[in-house]
């Protein structure tokens, strides 16, 4: 049965994107910034906090600190002080001391263009990389976030939490060209619909198509 409903799934991906396209038009990077390492300290104050959260931080924060040389030469006790309402401020401001300095003396002012070196500046993982990537060079890749790893779980793509393996896993089945805004509305759908503690499947386009729904459905007829 779980092999049949794989294939199910994989049979309808292009179904399933037409319908989160249609549905999510305007699905998009909620975090605001103007300059490529504006998205990536936003990018890292976003970790474990909501983007709405950081659109209220990053105004105050960016017209404080100006540029990178900004940010490397501050103390961490006054980075942390704008960021605090972030949470985890105190790793977080020690990261974007760091990673600045690292790209002034590593990259020589230049932050990279590449998963691999993106990986090496502090406090920079997989997902923020592959989301300045997608972001500021449009190379195609997949964003991994909570809501992306719990919709794309429960529609039936996966059963994994390791964000690495469920990366590779939709590289194989979203079109290259599609993954971007693929993950855009993943996550809008994971906001508005998917919700983690009470999913609302009545309203739910995706329904006929979710692993999760239809072995629900199943429970529910046996009862």
């Amino acid at each position: 049965m779980a092999k049949k409903l794989d294939l199910f799934m994989n049979n309808n991906i292009i179904k399933i994107i037409e319908i989160l396209e249609q549905d999510y038009q305007d699905s998009r990077c909620m975090l605001i910034y103007s300059t490529p390492l504006e998205l990536l300290i936003a990018a890292r104050l976003s970790a474990h906090c909501t983007d709405a959260r950081v659109n209220i931080v990053t105004p105050v924060l960016f017209a404080r600190y100006k540029n990178i040389d900004d940010f490397a030469n501050s103390s961490q006790e006054e980075l942390e002080e704008y960021i605090k309402s972030c949470g985890l401020y105190k790793t977080k401001a020690n990261n974007i001391i760091n990673m600045c300095k690292e790209i002034i003396n590593n990259f020589d002012y230049k932050i990279p263009d590449n998963l691999e070196d993106l990986q090496k500046l502090s406090g920079i993982g997989r997902k923020t990389a592959n989301l300045f990537l997608a972001e500021i060079h449009n190379i195609p890749g997949i964003v991994v976030d909570t809501h992306f790893a719990r919709v794309t779980k429960r529609l039936g793509f996966h059963d994994s939490k390791n964000p690495v393996v469920i990366e590779n896993i939709m590289k194989k089945i979203v079109p290259e060209e599609k993954s971007i805004q693929f993950g855009h509305c993943i996550i809008s759908h994971g906001r508005k619909v998917c919700k983690a503690r009470k999913p609302e499947c009545s309203t739910c386009n995706l329904s006929k198509f979710c692993r999760y729904f239809i072995e629900n459905q199943k429970c529910e007829n046996k009862r």
